[in-house]
């Protein structure tokens, strides 16, 4: 997936894309890496962990005492880029839902603060709790 690619982040805010990019570049996964543990460290299954397949990547570190693992880690590095492109795909499809239904559920972001209180109409710091005019609850 591409930055400038319109399938997940259609019918959003930019506050909602800069969002969505940002929580996507913590999730994603390269996959130069994924080759590189599926050649050099597969035996030990770290290609497995790195992708979150963590039940596969503890068979792979128990039978690496037997060498399997590492004949079948050469084979597996040949499938890693498309089960991180389709590992990448997943995240971002679960980060765009997620991001959809906070704004379905009313979910607004602090950006989205007045400043006014909307009792009295007095300026309230953004991180107040209550208004210091009339003590009224701030609704974020």
């Amino acid at each position: 997936m591409s930055y400038n690619d319109p399938l997940y982040t259609s019918g959003m805010t930019e506050h909602q894309r800069a969002w969505f990019y940002a929580e996507y570049e913590q999730a994603r996964r390269d996959e130069v890496v994924g080759v590189l543990l599926a050649i050099f460290l597969g035996s030990f299954g770290l290609h497995h962990f790195y992708l979150r397949r963590n039940g596969i990547g503890v068979l792979y570190l128990l039978f690496s005492w037997t060498g399997i693992p590492a004949l079948v880690s050469l084979v597996e590095a040949f499938l890693m880029p498309g089960r991180v492109r389709a590992y990448n795909a997943q995240q971002a499809s679960y980060i765009a839902g997620q991001i959809r239904a906070n704004s379905i559920l009313g979910a607004q972001p602090i950006a989205a603060f007045s400043g006014m209180c909307a009792a009295c109409g007095v300026a309230i710091s953004p991180g107040a709790g209550f208004c210091p005019h009339c003590g009224a609850a701030v609704a974020i």
